[in-house]
């Protein structure tokens, strides 16, 4: 089946010529013009990626992130903006996108993003063979289905924090660098990247552990990067 998109964009242009140069390569794609009506999609439809201008009237796109991570929805989400500085890349990621992409841009190069988050999607198939479960104190994590869990209530994971646990627990109790998990997670390296990764970490901190902010299981290795461990 072929992945089902939502741009979300008030520029009907934008929108117009995005979706006409995504079905040409091969996705079905549905549009919005806003939060509220992307927000009525949503509750309806079950979108393999959004993609989300920042900078739109009502709503923005980063309010709009952090209010869907907090309903729990956990689509993979591509922001685009036209603000090139990285404390506002740093807000959309930690509002919950997993990645970002400045106007203007080529949109082979977002074609390019919209494959690397695809392929980061876990493949149940493949973790088969991992380790069945990984305990962090009270919670349990499935590594063969990729879930959280606090005795019966499922804690929900971004597909980035998805894809950092395949990653960490394919090397338990050995440090990644932060230039290894950028590349792994399909990204070039740079300093906003490291940044970037950062806070993805934090993020999955503030999940599975008990005190964020002295890390027991997700250890900051001084110099080497970072590393997975369990009880």
């Amino acid at each position: 089946m072929h992945p089902h998109l939502l741009i979300v964009d008030d520029d009907e242009r934008i929108r117009s010529l995005l979706k006409q140069f995504l079905i040409q390569s091969d996705y079905l794609v549905s549009t919005a013009e806003n939060a509220e009506q992307a927000g009525t999609l949503l509750s309806t439809i079950e979108f393999d990626i959004i993609i989300l201008d920042v900078m739109m009237p009502g709503q923005d796109g980063i309010t709009f992130t952090a209010e869907l991570r907090k309903s729990k929805n956990i689509t993979p989400i591509l922001l685009l903006t036209a603000r090139g500085e990285t404390e506002d890349k740093i807000k959309g990621l930690e509002a919950g996108a997993d990645d970002y992409l400045p106007k203007p841009f080529e949109p082979k190069e977002l074609l390019l993003r919209i494959n690397a988050i695809l392929r980061r999607m876990p493949d149940l198939k493949k973790d088969q063979m991992s380790p069945k479960t990984l305990n962090f104190g009270n919670l349990n994590y499935d590594v063969a289905r990729s879930e959280l869990w606090e005795g019966n209530n499922q804690i929900r994971l971004t597909t980035t924090e998805i894809h950092l646990l395949k990653i960490f627990t394919s090397a338990l109790g050995e440090p990644i660098s932060r230039a290894e998990l950028v590349t792994s997670l399909g990204k070039d390296v740079s300093l906003a990247q490291d940044r970037a990764i950062d806070v993805q970490i934090t993020r999955l901190r503030r999940k599975i552990e008990v005190n964020p902010s002295q890390p027991r299981y997700l250890q900051t290795v001084r110099g080497a990067g970072y590393m997975l461990l369990f009880d």
